[in-house]
């Protein structure tokens, strides 16, 4: 009898629960080939089906729908369900050791190996599709970019192996259990921390993003119907004719656009609360995970290990009514603006509440900064729009013209809307330390406070332009190796920013400033 060689690979089981290792397998640590579910064989040809529809309709009318047309897009069809199962069937994934490797063997081989060590985080989402048949796509983070090129997604896997995976490629530490294989362990430990209520949908239009859906719904027929124009019938020339014809109607077009501002807070509401539906922030197993939408559900985990603060974001509207929203500051990840959210628009006090509890509180004052910060905001709100005021009451008594009466008028209503946009943006000014973290703020139509924790500072950096230095400002940046990268404090005084930085890190700068005196 012929002993089976350890160097041999077992050839790749059917999907579902992976059989247990034993033998040789397991003594050189192989986990066996998985193929993802065989009901993506019925997602991939319909999710294929826009891309074909055009010419699977112009085939049916150049050949006048006739038997032989049929037959050709009988034949588009197959080739599309024949592809789909040759990217199925080629296509395999399995964790070796300490490392997650997936092949595709199609004409070439392909093979992209992660090490457990660079996984991030796990994003789990459940489109339509996916979630009638029971199945979700699993996207793992590495940190390295924010393109999916750079990481490892695996589109059709069961709720059951998902959790699996999930279980074993957030593991923190990686124990081997049989000479190198991980398993997972057994079930999660869960904490709640909170549930944002659905009446909190309602602060959805306050959010500016959600607000020009109407606008991008009408922007994207338009663009369709230029790039498809020339397969449904229509020419340039239709489209010069239809432009010129609106144009040709004033009263026609400011009524489309009338409509259009006000179906912006309704559109933008559904849009909001169809992305933050039931939305979930929990602890499990040391990470913090994010659950929210409606369509498609999404679970984003983070690994609170990674997590070195977080960024309070409001707009005007938002801050009117008291609401913000919480992004986390993570090292080495990727997308942090949808990957990092923490909560939607809530209440501040909430915000403050929740922060405090999963990531930790911030328990200082924020410092204010010079007047001079104020009378540069307030000269750079009003002085652009007096300019164009002037210029116009120049243009008014050299050619006259309505124009030039509307121009001024407009210029000296922004310049007085100017004054309380400056002092907003002074207000909103401020630094501190509380002896574990740092935070920032500025802003004004939207303004954002980044609290990271002390040993999260990696670095100073001070920036000074012309005008700061003949004001005696500078803008003081923290670096720090998670988020953005580093986090300004804007205008604060020359010897307030020094000062700052050695607070926060005196064992960096004390020999520097001893010199110095």
């Amino acid at each position: 009898m012929t002993e089976p060689r350890p160097e041999d690979p077992p050839r790749a089981a059917p999907h579902g629960d992976p059989p247990a290792l034993a033998g040789p397998a397991a003594a050189t640590g192989w986990a066996l080939p998985q193929r993802l579910s065989p009901k993506v064989l019925l997602i991939d040809p319909v999710r294929m089906l826009p891309s074909l529809l055009l010419p699977l309709v112009g085939v049916l009318f150049v050949g006048g729908f006739s038997a032989r047309s049929y037959a050709y897009a009988a034949v588009g069809v197959l080739a599309a369900v024949v592809f789909s199962t040759v990217r199925w069937a080629t296509f395999t994934y399995r964790i070796v050791g300490d490392r997650l490797e997936t092949k595709r063997s199609l004409i070439s081989r392909s093979v992209r190996t992660i090490p457990l060590e660079r996984i991030r985080g796990v994003d789990v989402s459940t489109p339509p599709m996916h979630r009638l048949l029971g199945l979700t796509i699993l996207k793992i983070d590495t940190g390295a970019s924010g393109s999916e090129e750079e990481e490892a997604k695996l589109a059709g896997v069961s709720l059951q192996e998902a959790e699996r995976l999930k279980a074993l490629l957030l593991r923190r530490t990686a124990e081997p259990a049989a000479e190198g294989v991980l398993v997972p362990e057994p079930g999660p430990k869960e904490r709640a921390i909170i549930g944002v209520p659905r009446k909190w949908l309602l602060y959805g239009p306050l959010s500016g993003a959600y607000l020009l859906t109407p606008f991008a719904f009408v922007g994207g027929a338009i663009g369709l119907t230029l790039q498809w124009g020339d397969d449904l019938g229509l020419s340039q020339d239709d489209a010069l004719s239809a432009g010129e014809w609106l144009w040709g109607h004033p009263s026609l077009l400011f009524g489309v656009a009338a409509l259009l501002v006000l179906a912006m807070p309704f559109a933008g509401g559904l849009m909001y609360a169809v992305f933050n539906w039931d939305f979930v922030l929990k602890r499990r197993d040391g990470y913090l995970v994010a659950e929210r939408g409606l369509i498609n559900r999404r679970s984003v985990s983070l690994e609170s290990t990674r997590v070195r603060g977080y960024e309070i974001v409001d707009g005007l509207a938002e801050r009117w009514a008291g609401v913000v929203r919480v992004w986390a500051i993570v090292t080495g990840l990727g997308d942090s603006e949808t990957r990092g959210q923490l909560l939607p628009d809530v209440p501040r006090t909430v915000a403050f509440q929740v922060t405090g509890d999963a990531i930790g509180p911030y328990r200082a004052e924020l410092r204010p900064h010079p007047p001079v910060a104020r009378r540069r905001r307030l000269f750079r709100a009003v002085f652009p729009w007096l300019v164009l005021a002037v210029v116009s009451v120049a243009g008014l008594g050299l050619a006259g013209g309505v124009l030039w009466w509307v121009l001024v008028v407009l210029a000296l209503i922004l310049a007085g809307a100017g004054v309380p946009l400056g002092l907003d943006r002074y207000a909103s000014l401020g630094h501190g330390y509380d002896g574990a973290r740092v935070a920032v703020r500025s802003g004004s139509l939207r303004r954002a406070q980044a609290v990271v924790e002390r040993r999260a500072v990696v670095g100073w950096r001070m920036r000074q332009t012309w005008f700061q230095r003949r004001a005696g400002v500078l803008t003081l940046i923290a670096g720090v190796g998670a988020g953005k990268g580093g986090y300004s404090a804007v205008d604060v005084a020359e010897v307030q920013g020094v000062e700052f930085a050695a607070e926060v890190t005196p064992e960096w700068l004390a020999p520097f400033l001893e010199r110095g005196e």
